[in-house]
């Protein structure tokens, strides 16, 4: 069940008087598609809906607003559409004194998505009533906004670390899984430790080739990711007769020697390709694991992954892919945007305007050749103050610039908090609200706190190093049945190691 609060005209209208602005106006073409993917499924939606009286006591914090029986109490055309009950409410939570808690009580949803605006104030009043009433709640981060952008954050950490609300992001959740084939190199036994290759070679003069329960484990907590690329490997090598695999699913968190994967099945069937499965699982899941340290540090600003310079060419689409998977909205590189279907985001290097001789000129004709559907992102920090080349750029464009491009290097200082809002004030002041900025050099978690803590106005991070140089998660697999007999090494427990989170996938 969605709750979808306070989508209305008067909100998110430019000329109303409590207009959220450019930034709350870029979450509607996510709700839209989380309504989308909700009604699919046979999700109810509710549309809680701001609406006073002339003489509200809210106008005595507020200037008048959401009158009843007005446009600006309506829901938005861009969601309008979408089959949903409308609940009027006059304060900030939606439960009070509105029908909302006897409609659930009869539907007994398992959980509530709730999304829409204000971050700080309806939506988290929300989602606290809804908390107090035990009810579990999603917020998919990149479907909230707020005037606010310090509020905003703020709101976000209080629902998950204070009342317990899991923040999820929609984008994310869209992202399909790729479908992997094994390379030769893998299949062959190439890149296996010698000692398994040995072993096999061994197990086979022997004849012996007993059913075998093998458990592989992560060294630390993390993101699981690699999983689908083992699958398909698997499905290679197991004999379809006589396989068992359960696993976690692809992106899950995953505990320190938690058993992600058991696979059940003949020993010479598998026992060549410990190394691949290990090797993929760990540095997969290290590229997740930051990540999502990167994502949920932006609480719902975009971040794009960056790095492809930073790998080895033949694995900058695992890499990307890898990234994705921890919860990056899009890559750079053309591999990584195809294994999960979207298209590659990137504007455009320094080469092309120092080529060039000049940021306009350069951007015009990127204007010029690049088809329709790609992003106008100028890069602004080549020969003039960003500022400057940002108001430039934004001249020469006018409506078709999306955003400009901070990447200052380091011996100019870096992009700064107050670079980020100089541009920002800038851009207003000449009527261009609607370009966004992105940053990127160097950026980590710390360096997207530092922003989000200094109120800068970022609309999305670009970020490579961080990700690409994540240490890998090593993975352990051990034998823990042969023939149906518990049986482990020293040190380990023998037997199927419980986890009622596995799935069964052979």
């Amino acid at each position: 069940m969605v709750l979808v609060v306070d989508m209305v005209r008067g909100f998110l209208e430019e000329g109303y008087p409590l207009y959220c602005g450019n930034r709350a106006r870029r979450i509607i073409p996510n709700v839209q598609g989380l309504l989308e993917q909700e009604l699919a499924q046979d999700s109810r939606i509710f549309f809680l809906c701001d609406h006073h009286s002339p003489d509200d006591p809210e106008f005595k914090m507020f200037p008048p607003h959401c009158l009843e029986g007005t446009a600006e109490a309506e829901v938005i055309p861009e969601l309008a559409q979408y089959q949903g009950e409308v609940i009027p409410k006059r304060r900030y939570s939606a439960f009070f004194d509105t029908p909302l808690e006897e409609k659930l009580s009869q539907l007994k949803p398992e959980k509530l998505i709730i999304c829409g605006v204000c971050t700080d104030i309806c939506v988290l009043h929300t989602i606290a009533d809804a908390r107090s009433r035990d009810y579990q709640v999603e917020v998919p981060v990149d479907c909230v906004a707020s005037f606010d952008e310090k509020a905003h954050h703020f709101a976000l950490e209080h629902m998950e670390k204070t009342l317990g609300a899991k923040l999820t992001s929609f984008r994310a959740s869209r992202v399909k899984l790729a479908k992997f084939k094994s390379s030769e190199a893998v299949l062959s036994g190439e890149t296996a430790d010698i000692y398994f290759a040995r072993t096999i070679d061994i197990l086979r003069h022997e004849a012996l080739n007993p059913v075998a329960t093998m458990e592989f484990f992560s060294s630390r907590a993390g993101i699981l990711c690699g999983m689908e690329e083992v699958k398909a490997l698997l499905a290679r090598i197991l004999p379809e007769g006589n396989r068992e695999v359960w696993a976690l699913a692809e992106g899950e968190a995953m505990e320190r020697k938690e058993v992600v994967l058991r696979i059940t099945a003949p020993y010479q069937s598998y026992g060549l390709y410990e190394t691949a499965i290990d090797g993929i699982l760990a540095q997969c899941s290290g590229w997740a694991t930051a990540a999502r340290q990167c994502v949920e540090a932006a609480r719902g600003i975009p971040i794009i992954s960056f790095g492809a310079r930073h790998v080895y060419p033949s694995v900058v689409g695992i890499m990307d892919y890898s990234a994705i998977i921890g919860g990056c909205t899009g890559c750079s590189s053309i591999a990584g945007a195809r294994l999960v279907d979207i298209k590659p985001s990137g504007t455009m290097p320094h080469a092309l305007i120092i080529i060039m001789g000049d940021t306009v000129k350069a951007t015009l004709a990127f204007d010029k050749y690049m088809p329709p559907e790609v992003p106008r992102v100028s890069l602004v920090d080549t020969f003039k103050d960003e500022a400057e080349e940002s108001l430039l750029v934004a001249q020469a464009l006018g409506e078709k610039l999306n955003s400009v491009r901070l990447d200052t290097p380091g011996e100019r200082g870096k992009v700064t908090a107050d670079l980020v809002k100089e541009v920002r004030a800038r851009l207003d002041l000449a009527g261009f609200k609607k370009v966004g900025i992105f940053v990127s050099g160097g950026i980590d978690p710390e360096r997207i706190t530092y922003f989000i803590e200094s109120g800068a106005p970022v609309d999305g991070f670009g970020v490579g190093s961080y990700i690409t140089g994540a240490k890998p998660i090593d993975f352990t697999a051990d034998l823990h049945e042969v023939e149906g007999k518990p049986i482990a090494k020293r040190g380990r427990i023998p037997g199927i190691t419980p986890n009622p989170r596995l799935k069964r996938i052979m």
